[in-house]
């Protein structure tokens, strides 16, 4: 009896490719502030957690950071959806019509993405400027507010240089292919 072959793809079939394939490999750098970002916030809340239950009391802190870390958060799950396209959208339009018009609107979506982002990095500036030169302080703990404000600026040019990423990428390939006939009986 011959021994059989393992399951899998045969040379002729092409591999499957990841959804993400097409996103920088750079992403790591998301990604491990996502995992270290939610660490941070499950051992603050946990630890506020135990000290409420064995004292009736809380510390003063673990909400304004804990604030701080989601919105870290969220700025990051954004530069990360952004990298690898899966940012919002309305897929009636950005699916439907040509292949050249399915690409038009992607390239003209990260276009518009990075310039919001960009603008948002630039006017913020001045908010961690002010918080700096007339010494506002966080209202919880007393630390100097920039070091939370000074986060805004930098994340968003993060995300408008991933959207100006994913603009060069898109201008590169062709858009997926058309999916609207994969339902027929």
């Amino acid at each position: 009896m011959p021994p059989s072959s393992p399951p899998g793809p045969t040379a002729s079939a092409p591999a499957p490719t990841a959804p993400e394939d097409n996103a920088p490999r750079s992403l790591r750098i998301e990604d491990w502030l996502t995992v270290i970002v939610m660490a941070a916030l499950a051992l603050i809340t946990f630890a506020n957690v135990l000290v409420r239950y064995f004292t009736n009391s809380s510390f003063a802190w673990t909400e304004e950071i804990s604030v701080f870390l989601m919105i870290v958060l969220a700025l990051v799950a954004g530069s990360a959806a952004v990298a690898r396209d899966q940012h919002i959208r309305i897929e009636y339009f950005a699916e439907g019509g040509s292949v050249a018009r399915r690409k038009l609107l992607a390239r003209f979506g990260a276009l518009m993405v990075a310039l919001l982002f960009g603008l948002i990095a630039v006017l913020s500036v001045r908010v961690v400027w002010d918080d700096y030169r007339f010494g506002e302080t966080s209202p919880g703990i007393g630390v100097p507010q920039w070091w939370y404000s000074i986060w805004l600026p930098l994340i968003s040019a993060l995300i408008a240089a991933r959207a100006i990423g994913l603009f060069i990428r898109r201008g590169r390939q062709a858009p997926p292919a058309d999916h609207h006939g994969d339902f027929q009986a």
